[in-house]
């Protein structure tokens, strides 16, 4: 091993990507260190929704137990309302044949996961920014942190991207390498916890209205949590105030005007503006990998974000730990980032171009409340498009 390095593999980002990663690869003999900028708990932007799929992940991170401790809610269907009311239900049964999908917040759900991390063999640092890569030979060769105002370098020969929407190492690298181009921002999304809602028992209810839509369902100690997508011309023009976006754009859906009629924030909104959906480079620069939403941002409306998560975390760890004593070797390199370029399209290709269809109609009320119906009125029809968006899980 070449004593260059201080690590293996160095992951910035301890969200389910990142944690799911660390610890595969810290279970397989990898050195890992993962540097998390926040302090853990902390509440992140998210549906908080933990699709059946999920529980067998926890499982195999260990975390299962823990998971179900914190007693999040059960939730046994989704339910999808278009703007005048008109729904259709989607059963958890679908997915797993447990039938429960999960309630959990993020503040409870990535603390477990991060520490499990910790316990596996990962050094894990927290309040750590990572602020610049390493790049050696075109390649990078780790990061710089900067933690408690003192900055330094750590080299590996792998670094992951598990940075979620922002992509802070994909973006960087991307802009040495190709002069890369910030996107106008069409979307801000939102999400609180609220006091007092009237979502339906067990249920997770997503709305559609004009320019976006958004999810409710309750989590643990009886709170319900709202997350949802507005376009940045309607935020612009409330002030970008979430309660009146909430009030005036969200409730323009009538089940979600009922639900939320008492509704109180037991919360601070979080709010953050999402520049595009769909796939980025897996491998933004030589020695530089990126998972979960760093790789691929799916449509929150799948409920099916966690899953990628912990699913492209647990298939750079099962790659990784495949030649782990051949890591400091390019060649080696080479055919990791190959080999998981090949695999990821293969898992999770067709879903994506299929999100990227549905897109479309999730945008429009019109076309929203169409298929609603066409899928309502057969369970073989909604039931294979459901599916579709976990093929390869």
């Amino acid at each position: 091993m070449n004593n260059h390095f201080h690590y293996d593999v160095i992951i910035a980002g301890g969200g389910p990507a990142g944690a799911s990663a660390a610890i595969h690869l810290a279970n397989g003999g990898a050195r890992v260190l993962l540097a998390e900028q926040k302090n853990f708990p902390r509440e992140k932007l998210c549906g908080e929704f933990i699709s059946p799929e999920c529980l067998l992940h926890f499982e195999k991170l260990g975390v299962r137990e823990r998971m179900l401790a914190a007693v999040p809610a059960k939730l046994d269907q989704t339910v999808f309302y278009s703007r005048r009311g008109k729904s259709v239900s989607v059963p958890s049964s679908w997915f797993d044949a447990s039938g429960i999908a999960l309630g959990l917040s993020r503040a409870e759900m990535d603390e477990r996961l991060l520490r499990r991390a910790h316990e596996t063999g990962a050094e894990v640092l927290e309040n750590a920014h990572v602020t610049d890569v390493i790049i050696e030979d075109s390649a990078v060769r780790g990061v710089v942190i900067k933690s408690a105002d003192r900055a330094r370098q750590y080299h590996a020969p792998l670094t992951i991207d598990a940075t979620g929407r922002t992509r802070a190492l994909g973006r960087r690298a991307e802009k040495r390498k190709h002069g890369y181009r910030e996107h106008r921002t069409k979307l801000v999304a939102f999400k609180a916890h609220l006091h007092n809602t009237s979502v339906a028992a067990g249920a997770c209810e997503i709305y559609f209205y004009q320019g976006g839509y958004g999810g409710l369902s309750t989590i643990e100690k009886g709170l319900s949590n709202l997350c949802f997508i507005a376009s940045a011309g309607d935020v612009r023009a409330l002030a970008g105030d979430a309660e009146l976006v909430m009030r005036q754009i969200v409730c323009q859906n009538t089940r979600a005007a009922k639900t939320l009629a008492s509704a109180t924030a037991a919360s601070s909104w979080l709010a953050v503006s999402l520049e595009r959906f769909g796939r980025h480079r897996l491998q933004p620069a030589r020695g530089l990998i990126a998972i979960g939403d760093a790789a691929s941002f799916i449509d929150p409306f799948t409920g099916s974000g966690m899953l990628m998560a912990l699913q492209s975390g647990e298939l750079i760890g099962e790659i990784v730990s495949d030649r782990l004593k051949q890591i400091s070797d390019v060649r080696a390199q080479r055919i990791i980032a190959d080999c998981y370029r090949s695999v990821y399209r293969e898992r999770f290709g067709a879903r994506l171009r299929l999100c990227s269809a549905l897109r479309h109609a999730a945008f429009v009320p019109g076309l929203a409340s169409l298929a609603i119906a066409l899928s309502g009125s057969s369970n073989t029809v909604r039931r294979r498009l459901t599916l579709a968006t976990r093929v390869g899980s």
